[in-house]
């Protein structure tokens, strides 16, 4: 096993809002369309051929501040991703925390209400 992790879905309410609220703090491009049924939408994260994941909407999706957590990469700079989350409609719940030769963390809530951790390595 080379990753513990494969995918991600991160729920979303209102899928545009969600959108603007992750391109605006990763200055990055989702790709939106259909997920795998009627009345479900998915916007992909650029995975750079790693491990990738998607906001999804659709029955089932239920954002959540509690549960299980993800970890977005925010190499090479955190500092710079924190800037934009309040601008961007969210939150900042725990700033940016050292772990030591972990690098840092910090969490966040999103535009939807998802509890969602930030990381950046202390090597890059």
């Amino acid at each position: 096993m080379r990753n513990s992790l494969n995918w991600f879905e991160i729920p979303a309410i209102d899928m545009d809002r969600a959108v603007r609220f992750y391109e605006q703090i990763f200055e990055v491009k989702l790709q939106t369309g259909p997920a795998g049924g009627e009345g479900y939408v998915m916007s992909m994260f650029p995975d750079g051929g790693g491990v990738g994941g998607a906001l999804v909407s659709g029955e089932g999706y239920v954002p959540s501040a509690s549960g299980t957590l993800v970890y977005l990469n925010c190499n090479p700079s955190l500092d710079a991703v924190l800037g934009r989350v309040e601008s961007a409609g969210g939150q900042i719940i725990v700033p940016k925390t050292d772990i030591g030769e972990n690098g840092f963390f910090a969490f966040i809530m999103d535009s939807e209400g998802n509890r969602i951790g930030l990381h950046e390595s202390a090597r890059q």
